[in-house]
């Protein structure tokens, strides 16, 4: 018998998963100055989103006395607050397409 089919098969992979990047509110008040525009361009270059991801996401850990202009996909309610409290914006990103959403695509471009 072939060795792949003696190996045991554990384990499932979704291929629809999304896999979000967390950043926490605090990291952002070190590592950038009042006034700036923290992108994701600029998470990267400061070395706070490492390796592959499809979304970044904004969690409220810590403090923030900056007044920062933040772009990512999602934000949770308290780091909304601090940052909005600390005299900065938020600005949603758009998120990446659903399966639906693709099959919906591919439906309108063969109909």
């Amino acid at each position: 018998m072939p060795m792949f089919r003696r190996v045991p098969k554990r384990g499932f992979n979704n291929k629809w998963s999304v896999t979000v990047f967390a950043v926490n509110v605090s990291r952002l008040n070190d590592a950038f100055n009042d006034g700036d525009t923290v992108t994701l361009q600029t998470l990267a270059d400061k070395n706070l989103a490492k390796g592959t991801f499809d979304e970044v996401k904004i969690l409220g850990d810590g403090e923030i006395s900056k007044k920062l202009t933040v772009q990512a996909h999602r934000f949770s309610k308290s780091a909304e607050e601090k940052i909005t409290a600390a005299g900065g914006t938020i600005e949603k990103i758009a998120a990446k397409r659903t399966p639906d959403e693709r099959v919906a695509v591919l439906k309108e471009a063969n109909a």
